[in-house]
C-alpha cells in the first residue's frame, strides 16, 4: 500500500479542565505599606531585614534542625527559597506531588515554629521569638515537559508556550494559566517566575541563542495578548496566592547566545526595544488590560543591550548590574506607576556561568560583589541559585558570607541602609497581599487541595488541536496527496522520541513521552467519548531508538519491519529537531 506522507509540526501537550472558582476582589499594588507591614518592619533587626532580600536554594528534601536550610530559615530570616529537579528537591513518581506539598509546608512551618520558639531552639543570632514572615516559595514551570518543568509528574501536563501562541487563542492561554495557578498554589507554591515574554521577531532556528519552544511568538502584539491573558490566569486559578513574575526582562528574544553559559548582547536602541522587546511587559504593567493581568514583579535577565542609550557602539554592562541602563528602563512611563506601586524587581540567578564568567578575574569570583552590585543596580529580591564564591566551599558558607556582609553594610552605609528598607517594604507588603496577615493558618494550604490536581488534560488536548500546523505539502497540494483521513482499515505506525529524563540524580529514568501516548490519543479521537477504542486493530507504536536497532541490525522488535512495510501511515513524533 502506497505510504501517505504529510509533515505536522505538532506541540503536544497535556491538557487540563479549567477550575472555576468565585470571583476575587480586585488586585492592586499600593506604594505606602499597610500599617501592621509597617509595624512589622520597625520591629526588625538589620539582619532581618537583610535576609528578606535573599532567594536561596538548597539541595534534597530535609528541613530538619540538623539541616543547613533550616539554619538560614531559622537563625538567618532568608526571605525565600526557589525550588529545582537539579538540586534534587523533588522525588520520584508517584509521590513526587504529595512531598512536594510536604516539603513546602515544613519549609514554612520552620519559619513560622522558629519565629514564635515553638521549636525549642531559639534562634542562635537574635532574641527569640523573632519577627515571623512567611517564605516565598518559587519555582519556575514552563511547560512541556523536562527542561522546562522542574515537577516531571503528578501535575497536569502542560503544553510550551510555543505550543499555546500557535493557537492564536488568548483564552485559551488564560485557560493554561489558570490551571497552572491553581495546581501550583494548591502545592504552597507563591511565586511563580514566568511566563517568558521574549519576543523571537527574527527566528533563526541555527543560531545559539535560539530560545526554542519557550516563547509566545515572534509579533509583539501577540505576545503580549498570550502573556497577560497567561498572568491574569494565573492569578484567578491560584485565587490571588501566587505571586507571577514575569521574564526575561527587557528580553532576550534577539539575544545572540544563550545566556545560561555566557552574558548575551542584544544590539537593539530603546526606541527598538520599546517597539518590540518591551512591548509584551509594558502589556503586564502599566499597559495591563485587567488588575489580573498586572505582573507582580519582573524577573530582570543577565543581558548587555548595545545601542541602549543611542551610541551604537556602547554595550551596557549586564542590565540587571547596571543601575543606568535599569533606571533607564524602569523610568519609562509604563513601568513608573507600576514600580512605584510595589512591583518586585527580581534578579535572575546570579549562580549561573554566565555571571561566574562575566565576573571572574584569574580565579577570584567575589559572590559579596555580585549581590551587592546587582542590589544596588535595583534589583529588590536577589536569587542566589547555586552561586559559590571563589572563597566558600559551598553554596551554603557562600549565602552567609553575603548576609553578613549585607548586615554590616547596612549599619555603616545610610545610603545602602535606605535602599535596603525600600526593598523589604516592598517583599513585606507582596507577602501581606499575598495573606492578608501573617499568621501561619493562612499560609498553609489545606491538602484537599491536591485532590484537584492533575485533572485537567482537557485543555491541554485544547491546545494541540488547535496548535497543530501544517508545514509541508502545502494546503493546495493537501487534499490532492492526501483525499481522505485514516481509514479503520488502514496500519498506522507511530515512532516517539525515546528520550529519558530523571526527576532527581537518585531517580529511575523515566521516558519523557510513552512510547504508546500517540497511538493512545488516537484510539481517543477516533473513538468518541473513548468508546470501541479497539476498533483500530492495525495501530502499533515504536520508538526512535527501536528504529535504530533495526536501521543497524541489532536485535529490532520482531514485528517493526513488517509493520512498516504495512503501513499507511507513519506518524513521527521529535522532543528536538
Amino acid at each position: 500500500m502506497m505510504l501517505k506522507r504529510v509533515l505536522l509540526a505538532v506541540t503536544l501537550s497535556v491538557l487540563i479542565l479549567t477550575l472555576v472558582s468565585a470571583p476575587l476582589s480586585v488586585r492592586a499594588q499600593t506604594a505606602v505599606p499597610p500599617p501592621d507591614v509597617r509595624q512589622l518592619f520597625d520591629s526588625m533587626t538589620p539582619e532581618e531585614r537583610v535576609g528578606q532580600l535573599l532567594l536561596v536554594t538548597f539541595n534534597g528534601t530535609d528541613t530538619s534542625q540538623q539541616s543547613q536550610i533550616y539554619d538560614l530559615i531559622a537563625n538567618h530570616y532568608i526571605g525565600g527559597v526557589v525550588l529545582t529537579a537539579g538540586n534534587d528537591n523533588f522525588v520520584a513518581a508517584p509521590n513526587t506531588v504529595t512531598a512536594a506539598y510536604q516539603l513546602i509546608q515544613s519549609l514554612q512551618d520552620v519559619e513560622w515554629n522558629t519565629s514564635q520558639n515553638l521549636s525549642g531552639t531559639p534562634a542562635a543570632t537574635a532574641t527569640s521569638p523573632y519577627a515571623y514572615v512567611p517564605l516565598f516559595v518559587g519555582i519556575t514551570q514552563d511547560g512541556d515537559g523536562s527542561p522546562g518543568d522542574q515537577i516531571l509528574s503528578g501535575l497536569t501536563p502542560l503544553p510550551s508556550e510555543m505550543a499555546i501562541g500557535a493557537t492564536w487563542r488568548p483564552d485559551l492561554a488564560n485557560k493554561v494559566g489558570s490551571v497552572m495557578g491553581q495546581e501550583l498554589s494548591a502545592l504552597g507554591v507563591n511565586m511563580y517566575f514566568g511566563p517568558s515574554l521574549d519576543v523571537v521577531d527574527s527566528p533563526n532556528p541555527f543560531a545559539n541563542g535560539d530560545l526554542g519552544s519557550s516563547v509566545f511568538g515572534g509579533d509583539p502584539y501577540w505576545v503580549s495578548q498570550m502573556g497577560s491573558a497567561y498572568v491574569s490566569g494565573l492569578h484567578t486559578g491560584s485565587q490571588n496566592k501566587l505571586l507571577v513574575v514575569a521574564k526575561h526582562f527587557p528580553g532576550e528574544g534577539s539575544s545572540d547566545r544563550p545566556n545560561a553559559a555566557e552574558v548575551a548582547t542584544v544590539r537593539k536602541s530603546l526606541d527598538q526595544l520599546k517597539q518590540i522587546d518591551l512591548s509584551p511587559f509594558f502589556a503586564v504593567t502599566g499597559d495591563a488590560p485587567s488588575p489580573d493581568a498586572v505582573a507582580d514583579g519582573l524577573l530582570v535577565s543577565h543581558i548587555r543591550y548595545q545601542g541602549l542609550q543611542g551610541n551604537i557602539r556602547a554595550t551596557t554592562r549586564p542590565v540587571s548590574f547596571d543601575p543606568q541602563a535599569l533606571a533607564t528602563i524602569l523610568g519609562l512611563p509604563e513601568f513608573g506607576p507600576w514600580h512605584d506601586k510595589g512591583g518586585l524587581i527580581v534578579s535572575d540567578d546570579l549562580g549561573t556561568n554566565a555571571v561566574r564568567q562575566f565576573y571572574t578575574s584569574g580565579t577570584n569570583f567575589p559572590a559579596q560583589t555580585v549581590a551587592r552590585d546587582a542590589f544596588v543596580a535595583g534589583n529588590d529580591l536577589l536569587y542566589l541559585g547555586n552561586i559559590v564564591s571563589s572563597d566558600a566551599p559551598d553554596t551554603y558558607s557562600t549565602v552567609l558570607e553575603i548576609l553578613s556582609f549585607f548586615a554590616q553594610k547596612y549599619r555603616e552605609d545610610p545610603t545602602f541602609a535606605q535602599r535596603v528598607d525600600s526593598s523589604v517594604l516592598r517583599i513585606l507588603s507582596q507577602k501581606y497581599r499575598l495573606y492578608g496577615s501573617f499568621d501561619i493558618a493562612n499560609v498553609l494550604v489545606p491538602k484537599t487541595g491536591l485532590d484537584a490536581v492533575n485533572q485537567s488534560q482537557s485543555v491541554t488536548l485544547d491546545v494541540a488541536r488547535h496548535s497543530a500546523t501544517l508545514i509541508s505539502p502545502g494546503p493546495q497540494d493537501l487534499t490532492t496527496l492526501i483525499p481522505s483521513p485514516p481509514q479503520t482499515s488502514d496500519r498506522m505506525v507511530f515512532i516517539t522520541d525515546s528520550t529519558q529524563i530523571k526527576q532527581c540524580s537518585a531517580c529511575t529514568p523515566q521516558p519523557n513521552m510513552d512510547v504508546s501516548a500517540l497511538q493512545t490519543a488516537v484510539a481517543q479521537l477516533f473513538s468518541p467519548q473513548g468508546a470501541n477504542q479497539n476498533s483500530f486493530l492495525r495501530l502499533s507504536s515504536y520508538s526512535l531508538n527501536d528504529v535504530s536497532a533495526l536501521l543497524a541490525n541489532n536485535n529490532p522488535p520482531p514485528n517493526l519491519e513488517s509493520d512498516l512495510n504495512h503501513a499507511a501511515w507513519v506518524v513521527i513524533s521529535l522532543a528536538d529537531a
